[in-house]
């Protein structure tokens, strides 16, 4: 079957011609005609839509569908100007009315042609390329009503004025005006845009641009932004209810340009109510407000960001300058926390987490914390607080909270290796003294750190606590070997190896006998188990506990440093002695010996000392003895010694001295390692490459890096190339 040759089938046409009636077009069309008639006179439902299609399909059959099409066309426009005119004359509110009554007459109408000339539509239309049914009917309804003289003017004013009124806060008949609107969109894009969307915004930039000027000089700012809110919203509203939704771009930039745009930075520098105040009165609301109208509009944040940032660094400025705020460190360091905690507060519930803003904010902590150079000793001196007194009873949820927060401020320091370098001595204090609040909390700081700054910045920290564990190992070791010790004085020696803690001039002191006994045989048990060591006391570091007799028979036990159980033990042989005996006697260096009498002497409720003559101040013609009237309702007395919590300005220079003797050999190495990678490079590339790599730990100087590279070249290390000055080359 498929070898079988296929048959072409053909139509062919008819052998004889037909012949129409001369008058059969007019005829038909005459009946087509009144057909339209009626349907425009709501008299449709006695016509034949089967009749009048064949009709219709027979003209186009016979070749008249030009003429069917022109006389569509004449009877349409014939009825809308009739339309046009039943329009016209309707006054005032019911011209939308009649607007809207006609228009959705004519759809129906329409629709009902639309049916009966669809063969038309199908086949006479697309072959001659005509209007189809549908659109000719809209067209026609714009040429004839919505572009007619004494309609259009009138429909843009009428529609204009509603909004107006709208705006204004009465209420209009928005379905009618979503229908006319709908109209318009429905009449093409350019009828809506050219006939009311253009007109419609110009009005609108007019009337905001007035009402923007009045309210500015009437409002403060978080007013102005309230209303320019709601106005933004109620066009919104506006534009979901009767308008064109592409409209509602548009028509809110009008608004955002004339209410913020314009007026930007006359808000946030708004006398008694801009930003500042904002800032300054915790107006999360308003602030929030502000962000969500400034961030529409070009370089709006960005304004808002530059007066945040400016305000920050002055209040930073004078708050880490400020004397008098100099002078408790736990409070100068709290202050920085509550103020960072109250910017991190509006940044997330005002600023919505925005990163430009947290990065400016952290900037902004970074230059005013390293205006100050006493910043890493202060901050050292708060931890300290915290982790002597400061957290005692608080969880531990609430300690890593506020140990995240110093990490927060340590992290803004440039000068990290200071910081080290208090809180190093602090932590050697802390763990000397007993005094920590929690081994967990020490830790856990010390594990942040490791973290920030890497193994080599913690690992003598961590020396410090294995030398704890060792000490406590030793002692049980010492007292098992010497059981006869059992009775006298107990003493308990923390044994530090001097690379880990912080190196401090080992003080003399004459210490009572029957201590002195006691630690000469520490040190020969010392030194018999481990070989090649070297002891030297550190007394300035040490604390006794004493029981002491008064007056009355009351009995108190002391808690004392190591110098002021040395003064106070001398009283055993002598009820008096002048100041000079007692330095003689203990060999105690004066400016200590001065702090301990004072705190022995001076402190109400632990004057365990009588002073003569009786002053604040200790003076070397003063003379003392045992204060028989002391009297304490505690069994257990700690007598502090007085102490400046703060460096004293000769200490800070000496602080300062062995941080920069101690960046020296870190700066050589960093100049090495680039050296060695690079092997040629030139002197500001160095600088550069050192910087960057020591800038985690502190801020190099690149006067002290250029004399570094003065003693690498002196020691062969390096050398300059001999035709460019400026260039070094790295000696293997």
């Amino acid at each position: 079957m498929s070898n079988q040759k296929k048959r072409n089938f053909q139509i062919e046409a008819f052998k004889h011609r037909v012949v129409v009636d001369p008058k059969y077009a007019e005829k038909t069309w005459k009946v087509l005609e009144h057909a339209i008639h009626e349907i425009y006179n709501h008299n449709a439902s006695g016509l034949s839509f089967e009749e009048l299609y064949r009709n219709a399909y027979n003209m186009v059959l016979h070749k008249f569908g030009d003429k069917l099409y022109s006389g569509l066309v004449a009877t349409m426009t014939s009825h809308l100007r009739e339309i046009s005119k039943s329009i016209e004359d309707a006054q005032g509110g019911l011209f939308l009315e009649e607007l809207n009554r006609k228009w959705n007459d004519h759809n129906k109408a329409l629709q009902m042609i639309r049916d009966i000339l669809m063969y038309m539509d199908r086949t006479y239309i697309p072959s001659t390329q005509k209007t189809p049914v549908h659109e000719l009917g809209l067209n026609l309804w714009r040429d004839n009503i919505v572009h007619s003289p004494k309609i259009q003017t009138r429909l843009l004013t009428t529609l204009l004025d509603l909004i107006q009124t709208e705006r204004n806060g009465e209420v209009i008949n928005r379905g009618l005006m979503r229908n006319i609107i709908k109209m318009l969109m429905d009449l093409g894009p350019s009828v809506y845009q050219e006939d009311f969307e253009k007109p419609f915004l110009e009005v609108s930039a007019e009337f905001y641009r007035g009402e923007s000027q009045k309210f500015i000089e009437c409002c403060d700012c978080g007013d102005y932004l309230k209303k320019a809110e709601r106005r933004l919203n109620e066009e919104v509203e506006r534009v979901t209810h009767y308008l064109d939704t592409k409209s509602e771009v548009k028509i809110t930039s009008v608004v955002e340009k004339e209410m913020i745009a314009n007026h930007m930075l006359r808000l946030v520098h708004m006398d008694n109510s801009g930003l500042v105040n904002m800032l300054l009165d915790d107006k999360y609301e308003d602030l929030k407000r502000m962000y969500n109208l400034f961030r529409r509009v070009p370089n709006g944040l960005s304004t808002i960001r530059e007066v945040m940032t400016s305000h920050l660094r002055e209040t930073g400025k004078q708050l880490v300058t400020d004397p008098e705020k100099l002078k408790d460190p736990v409070e100068f360091v709290q202050r920085l926390l509550d103020e960072k905690d109250k910017y991190d507060g509006i940044i997330s519930s005002s600023f919505i987490n925005n990163k430009t803003f947290q990065n400016a904010l952290n900037s902004s902590f970074e230059y005013f914390i390293n205006l100050n150079q006493r910043s890493p000793e202060f901050i050292s001196l708060f931890v300290d607080e915290k982790l002597r007194k400061g957290l005692k009873g608080v969880s531990e949820e609430d300690v890593e909270v506020i140990l995240d927060k110093v990490m927060m401020l340590f992290r803004y320091l440039q000068e990290k290796d200071v910081f080290e370098k208090y809180y190093k001595q602090h932590l050697a204090k802390r763990l000397l003294s007993g005094k920590t609040v929690s081994d967990d909390a020490e830790r856990s700081l010390i594990v942040k750190l490791k973290t920030e700054c890497g193994y080599q910045f913690t690992s003598k920290l961590e020396g410090m606590f294995t030398d704890m564990k060792t000490s406590q190992d030793t002692m049980q070791g010492f007292y098992a070997s010497h059981p006869e010790l059992g009775g006298g004085p107990t003493l308990t020696v923390q044994v530090l190896t001097t690379g880990s803690w912080p190196t401090q001039p080992s003080m003399p002191c004459h210490l009572p006998a029957e201590v002195s006994a006691l630690c000469e045989k520490f040190r020969s048990y010392y030194l018999g188990t481990h070989t090649g060591r070297r002891l030297s006391w550190q007394t300035n570091m040490g604390t006794a506990d004493i029981k002491a007799s008064f007056g009355k028979g009351q009995k108190h036990e002391l808690n004392v440093s190591t110098y002021q159980m040395c003064v106070l033990m001398l009283f055993n042989k002598s009820d008096w002695y002048s100041y000079k005996e007692i330095e003689q006697a203990t060999e105690i260096p004066a400016s200590d010996l001065k702090r301990c009498l004072q705190s022995l002497a001076c402190v109400k409720g632990k004057n365990v000392l009588r002073k003569e003559p009786m002053s604040k101040d200790i003076a070397e013609d003063d003379s003392f003895s045992v204060n028989d009237k002391f009297a304490s309702k505690f069994y257990k007395v700690k007598i502090g010694t007085v102490v400046a919590q703060k460096e004293s300005e000769p200490e800070k220079q000496e602080t300062r001295q062995r941080v920069e003797e101690d960046r020296k050999p870190q700066i050589e190495a960093a100049i090495v390692r680039i050296m060695k990678s690079r092997k040629t490079l030139d002197h500001n590339n160095i600088i550069a490459e050192v910087t960057k790599q020591l800038q985690s730990r502190f801020l190099a100087n690149p006067t002290e890096i250029k004399k570094r590279i003065e003693s690498l070249i002196e020691r062969d290390f390096l050398e300059r190339d001999t035709t460019d000055r400026k260039l070094y080359r790295y000696l293997a």
